[in-house]
């Protein structure tokens, strides 16, 4: 889901380098026995009884009606007829034919078919006692007809359409290839010739080198409330059907997913900086693709499930090994005022000086090593200048040319000559415009309240185009939120928010943030000039603007160059540099997502401006007037440095004077200030909050919230969960 758009913008920034070179919040009731399913131990777990009653809830609300074309909803109507013996469903009822359309998709290597066939496992490891032998055969014939590696052979006439090197997708065929290797042992998989225990052992063995990564280095896709559900998926297989020791360093990389969602959720809403992320996903709860996930785990949101064949929240419904320790649901339901200082990923130095192999960061492949491709795809470094030389190899050796994806731009391989080392300078000299996915390390800060949220990306990759990035955002609840962004495009006529808009999605340039507590500035000042041809995808307009969904609050009102909301008991405030004005979308014309009502609040005259975002709620402030009269009278001092001798914004020098952070200073290339004291927006910790505090690179996590704790051990699977609450 959304890949299609970051892989072919790396396909055709490649293509022009070489073009150039030529529910309120429920109270678990108790704490289980001895472990969690079969995984754990420790008296920390949530109630047995407690817990499957909530698994059992989605389950009823997934079979009020059965699609059996869709995998997951057959899958909840196994999983219900097992547990509730008042329920009866006829699994040989249904057959082969009815997955036609599923097994069609994989037999063609289409885009995301790796998807599919996470539900076909998730099926056949299950139930497959219980198919019909047709099904079943048919099912088994696509485990063993699946090519589950980029460089495993590839007949002359078969094209190959997955993308495998995503965080998630590369876990995704790991996981397939070790379970179907484990399902059929003995026979001989397609594509390489190897047995089924051969590809077992390599898909082990990939696995673990996945989990050692994040292990050491946090997540590359951030805080997606996208693909944080397409991780959390296969963890789960490996939970329920995997050997005992690999299922419980599954158990606690899980763990670490669902503790991060249960920091940086409000009210269900993972409406937090996001390392990947979509419009058509981000702008309310509901249509996030953790929301059910969310909802089932930590009961967070009194809104009613969305999907009866979400495959993630059927996963976890469905779950008898996979128990959750009752810390991660007390840090969720928290509403104590804390802050979250998080580092993930690995350093990618691209504004380093140009030299043909530069040393790579300690613990990293090297920039030229075969084996080192799904690692830096992964991170989006497809047109990074330092893999570029092994990026176009690798396409020339793998036939990746051949593919829908990089097909249209074969041709300009021969304009190119084949030059690698200019190549390579041109990737160089065009850094700022081309890495448009790049996922290098990142610096996020989150403050979260019982009534609002404000998280962002400090200083991350400024001024340089991007989409699918999601700099910040204040939350008050499901449908309350407020965000900026710097367009690429016009709003596109439509019926749906798509992938590739660039209006709302990514930012057709990222800004320079910071955040201290509750407060953030946000810069945006452009360091490259907006192109054309042949680069005019990567062009801006000359304008940002904010989402800021009116209907959504109780109460908005503008007061000089501030827009205040109110929902509920949480309060946030958005000030602009640059006169603001309205923009009216015709539903007719564009997708608005059911709003009437303002929302598009767009700052005209330019593409450098400042905003400035506040939130507070009314335990602090007591009434919305007494927040609205202190921010709107704090003093604001904003200067613009103008354009330099190579015609770009040197942004600009910002104080604000917030009435709960104290005298903040922030400017384009200087630190962030608070009452004169300099600000770390990059420190050392990879987790840093009150429930956890975590060294970069560390296997062993402690989270403890009142008496509740968990310690895991990432490197082992060791986990135990305890409580000194009396059952």
């Amino acid at each position: 889901k959304g890949e299609k758009f970051a892989r072919r913008g790396s396909a055709i920034a490649m293509a022009l380098i070489l073009t150039v070179c030529a529910s309120a919040c429920v109270r678990w009731p108790g704490h289980g026995g001895s472990g969690g399913g079969t995984l754990g131990r420790g008296n920390g777990y949530v109630d047995q009884r407690s817990w499957r009653a909530r698994q059992d809830a989605y389950l009823r609300f997934a079979t009020e009606d059965l699609n059996r074309s869709s995998i997951p909803n057959v899958i909840a109507h196994l999983a219900r007829s097992e547990r509730d013996r008042h329920y009866r469903f006829d699994a040989r009822s249904v057959k082969a034919s009815d997955f036609q359309a599923v097994f069609d998709k994989i037999d063609g290597h289409v885009d995301t078919s790796d998807f599919d066939m996470m539900r076909l496992m998730a099926l056949w490891w299950g139930y497959r006692g219980r198919l019909d032998p047709g099904l079943r055969q048919a099912v088994e014939q696509r485990f063993t007809g699946f090519r589950y590696w980029f460089t495993d052979p590839l007949p002359d006439d078969v094209v190959d359409d997955k993308w495998f090197w995503s965080e998630n997708h590369r876990l995704i065929v790991h996981v397939l290839e070790y379970l179907a290797g484990r399902a059929l042992p003995r026979s001989t998989f397609e594509f390489t010739g190897l047995e089924g225990r051969d590809h077992a052992d390599r898909g082990r063995q990939r696995i673990e080198e996945w989990l050692d990564e994040k292990a050491d280095f946090g997540f590359s896709e951030w805080h997606s409330d996208v693909y944080y559900a397409k991780d959390l998926e296969p963890l789960l297989l490996l939970t329920e059907f995997a050997e005992p020791d690999l299922a419980r360093r599954a158990a606690a990389m899980l763990d670490l997913f669902l503790f991060d969602i249960a920091v940086h959720q409000r009210a269900g809403n993972m409406g937090v900086t996001h390392g990947r992320s979509y419009m058509k996903d981000k702008s309310r709860a509901v249509d996030q693709d953790v929301f059910n996930i969310t909802k089932l785990a930590f009961d967070t949101t009194s809104l009613p499930y969305t999907s009866r064949g979400d495959a993630t929240v059927i996963a976890l419904a469905r779950a008898d090994q996979y128990r959750l320790p009752a810390v991660l649901v007390r840090v969720a339901q928290d509403d104590a005022e804390f802050v979250d200082r998080q580092h993930m990923g690995v350093p990618l130095e691209l504004d380093g000086p140009l030299e043909p192999l530069p040393a790579s960061a300690p613990g990293t492949p090297a920039y030229d090593d075969p084996d080192g491709i799904p690692f830096w795809w992964e991170r989006g470094a497809l047109t990074a200048w330092p893999i570029v030389p092994l990026t176009v190899t690798t396409i020339e050796e793998r036939r990746l040319w051949e593919t829908s994806l990089f097909q249209p731009f074969k041709p300009l391989v021969d304009i190119a000559g084949g030059d690698l080392n200019v190549a390579q300078a041109l990737a160089y000299n065009l850094r700022c415009i081309i890495n448009l996915g790049v996922l290098s390390e990142v610096d996020t800060i989150t403050y979260r309240t019982g009534d609002t949220m404000l998280s962002t990306a400090q200083d991350y990759r400024p001024g340089c185009h991007g989409n699918q990035y999601h700099p910040w955002q204040a939350t008050l609840d499901e449908d309350a939120i407020v965000f900026t962004s710097h367009p690429g495009n016009e709003p596109r006529a439509g019926n749906r928010w798509v992938d590739a808009d660039l209006y709302w999605g990514g930012g057709s340039t990222l800004p320079r943030a910071a955040q201290q507590g509750s407060a953030n500035i946000v810069m945006y000042a452009p360091q490259y000039t907006s192109p054309g041809a042949p680069l005019e995808s990567f062009g801006y307009l000359d304008y940002t603007h904010a989402y800021f969904p009116t209907e959504r609050f109780d109460e908005v009102r503008q007061v000089g160059g501030w827009t205040l909301g109110r929902s509920g008991d949480g309060y946030v405030a958005l000030w602009s540099w640059r006169p603001t004005e309205w923009r009216t979308h015709d539903p007719a014309e564009t997708f608005t997502n059911g709003l009437t009502q303002p929302f598009d609040l767009v700052a005209p005259g330019g593409a450098t401006n400042v905003w400035i975002s506040e939130v507070g709620d009314a335990a602090r402030w007591g009434s919305f007037d007494a927040f609205a009269d202190a921010v709107t009278a704090a003093p604001i001092t904003v200067t613009d440095l103008g354009r330099g001798a190579d015609g770009l914004a040197d942004g600009f020098d910002v104080s604000y004077s917030s009435p709960t952070q104290g005298d903040m200073a922030f400017s384009w290339t200087g630190p962030l200030t608070v009452d004169g004291a300099e600000v770390d927006l990059h420190p050392d910790a990879r987790i840093d909050n009150p429930f956890a505090t975590v060294a970069v690179g560390s296997d062993r996590i402690h989270i403890r919230d009142g008496r509740d704790s968990l310690d895991i051990d990432l490197a082992t699977g060791a986990r135990r969960a305890t409580t000194s609450r009396r059952r």
